[in-house]
């Protein structure tokens, strides 16, 4: 049986909880910004230790981004899912492989500049994208070399490759209009712009800023909120922006504070530290909502869990068994004990809102462990260790998850040996032999192209890292992202299901992703589609 800590016991819970003053939404002396300060307990800030959407793309890091960063287009995290206006009020195709916006006038960075066509400019070139942004060629416009001398991790131009592959221009045409252009038919070219990548940034801020690593941990945006202080592994302290153009931010400020455990989180929750803590798991939220301050929020968000396989292993070489550990897996076992029902399988590695494109009638793997001795069988495996690297509940209910599983491929007669590992680098560093681990994939816009290539395509991290290749499902990915003719991303995108989950399996997809937050009841917020949290006016309707 699992169990879990208790984050205070009943009795001292209830009388904390009622000897608490209420939240005061008018705070300090007379004079005073009476807008609240709020802190918010997360489990992790950034797995990079930067807040550069381009180097730390990760769940948690666009849990913070949504309050600094912002893009030309944004999805409606909130509502439909649709994109809307951000940075750019209005945009057009010019052709299939030529887009034009309009930018917002009037809007501020934190530093107090207003934004020009020229910041768009430089966001998307090379001194910010890295050199070889754009698969090889030094492109995005004229960028002079005195920028060019920060020089950004190899992971940035990686990243920036993922999110714009083809982008071959990006030129002015007047102040207030600016025209993408990629060297191919590009689909869903507008929703490409509302990926955190692409946030606008200030271009005298990073010029002014003494390394790129100074620049990462304080990127200049145009959010609501400005970064204060950024305290790697301990805190990012927000202040509201109040030349935001979207209106004055309804907080004066926002703290949010890494806590590992989540009994800590609640804690600091009950005891008024805290008015949110972040991760909640299922099995938790009854004890939350017994306190009569407190209550959780959340469902589905376009996030999914994976477990990903390293085909260069030994024994995972032969597709036969790790085809066996994905018919081994009891997902609805793991919906069932772990989230109480709350989530569902997907239908392999895809999401509704991809409309069209959705593959309906596609399904994950059954849970058939016959059909698993039967593979293991005429693959002659004989008992070899398989290594699963193991983080300490970095996903809710990552650990739990990983006895379901581990104890479903026991029964199939595979022998997998946790290795438990403390962070990222550490899970895909090639010290000795990877096999197994843990992942997650969202789709930042309402196309297969937003999560499927940019996950285990060539410009991919499985692929980048070593873990899996394979020579057609490359061949796809660049299919997918170069084709507009609806029937031929159709026949595409189900071939690359066909290769990934089936014949070749580079990953098996387990639930979709399901983010819960406790938080105190008063408190005027709602929680997204979405990782990130936001804390704009029109969430936080006092």
């Amino acid at each position: 049986m699992l169990h879990r800590r208790p984050f205070l016991l009943a009795s001292a819970g209830a009388a904390l909880s009622a000897a608490l003053p209420r939240f005061a939404i008018a705070q300090g002396s007379p004079g005073a910004d009476p807008r609240p300060s709020i802190t918010v307990a997360v489990q992790k800030l950034a797995n990079s230790n930067t807040l550069e959407p381009l180097r730390e793309a990760s769940n948690v890091g666009t849990r913070l981004m949504a309050s600094y960063a912002e893009t030309l287009m944004m999805q409606d995290w909130l509502g439909d899912l649709s994109l809307r206006p951000g940075l750019a009020t209005a945009w057009r195709r010019v052709d299939e492989r030529t887009l034009e916006v309009s930018l917002r006038s009037g809007v501020r960075f934190h530093d107090g500049r207003v934004m020009t066509a020229e910041d768009v400019v430089f966001s998307f070139g090379t001194a910010r994208m890295g050199r070889e942004a754009a698969a090889g060629a030094n492109l995005f416009g004229s960028v002079p070399t005195s920028r060019q001398g920060k020089a950004a991790p190899a992971e940035v131009a990686a990243i920036a490759r993922r999110a714009y592959p083809g982008l071959v221009k990006v030129e002015i045409i007047d102040a207030g209009t600016i025209r993408f252009g990629f060297d191919r038919p590009t689909p869903a070219i507008e929703g490409r712009f509302a990926q955190n990548a692409g946030m606008i940034a200030s271009q005298a801020a990073f010029d002014a800023a003494p390394s790129w690593l100074d620049w990462a941990r304080k990127p200049v945006g145009t959010g609501p909120y400005a970064i204060e202080e950024f305290r790697p592994d301990q805190s990012l302290t927000l202040v509201a922006h109040d030349a935001y153009w979207g209106g004055r931010p309804p907080l004066k400020q926002i703290r949010f504070v890494e806590v590992p455990e989540i009994a800590s989180r609640l804690n600091m929750l009950a005891s008024g530290e805290a008015q949110f803590a972040c991760d909640v798991p299922p099995d938790l939220i009854a004890e939350v909502e017994a306190k009569p301050r407190q209550h959780v929020v959340g469902g589905l968000i376009m996030n999914m869990r994976l477990s990903v396989f390293d085909k260069t292993n030994p024994v995972l070489r032969d597709a036969r068994v790790r085809r066996a550990m994905t018919h081994s897996i009891d997902r609805q076992g793991i919906v069932e004990a772990l989230w109480g029902g709350r989530t569902s399988i997907p239908r392999g590695e895809q999401f509704e809102f991809y409309g069209e494109m959705y593959q309906r009638d596609w399904e994950a793997p059954r849970f058939d462990l016959a059909e698993a001795r039967r593979l293991l069988k005429e693959a002659n495996y004989q008992g070899e260790p398989i290594p699963y690297r193991l983080l300490n509940n970095y996903y809710t209910g990552q650990v739990a998850t990983a006895q379901i599983m581990v104890e479903g491929w026991r029964q199939a007669g595979l022998n997998v040996k946790i290795e438990t590992r403390e962070n990222f680098p550490q899970v895909l560093a090639k010290d000795g032999m990877r096999g197994i681990w843990d992942w997650s994939n969202s789709a930042a816009f309402n196309d297969p192209v937003a999560s499927m290539p940019t996950s285990h395509g060539p410009q991919g991290q499985q692929w980048q890292v070593g873990a899996w290749q394979n020579e057609e499902f490359g061949q796809l990915c660049e299919a997918l992202n170069g084709s507009v003719d609806l029937a031929v991303r159709q026949r595409t995108f189900r071939r690359m299901l066909e290769i990934a989950e089936r014949e070749d399996p580079a990953y098996t997809v387990l639930h979709q992703t399901v983010n819960f937050t406790a938080k105190l009841k008063e408190l005027p917020w709602r929680a997204g589609q979405s990782f990130g949290m936001d804390f704009r006016a029109q969430n936080w309707k006092a």
